[in-house]
């Protein structure tokens, strides 16, 4: 009995099907890539960006209006600049921004 569920859990961990882990360096994505779909929705990319520069400012605070605009800022910046990285088209508004 015991080979019987050992062997039933080997077939079923073959028929399983593999799922690939992908993992995304946000950091050598160009605007090209964002703005054209070529890596996942921009969307996707705005939220984690988002996150990443909150964290970095210790805010745990999400204000889903200024993501809208912030997203279609860099949205914006990136048609006139695809060769950029997104991350330093954000940094370059947030400089901005600033002033």
């Amino acid at each position: 009995m015991l080979k019987l569920i050992a062997l039933s859990g080997s077939i079923l961990a073959l028929a399983a099907p593999a799922r690939a882990q992908v993992t995304i360096d946000v950091s050598k994505i160009t605007c090209d890539q964002y703005v054209g779909y070529k890596v996942t929705n921009p969307q996707n990319i705005a939220i984690w960006l988002s996150g990443y520069y909150s964290g970095k400012r210790d805010s745990t605070v999400v204000d889903t209006q200024a993501l809208m605009a912030n997203a279609k800022k860099v949205r914006d910046y990136c048609i006139r600049n695809p060769q950029t990285p997104v991350m330093r088209a954000v940094e370059t508004l947030i400089e901005k921004d600033k002033k």
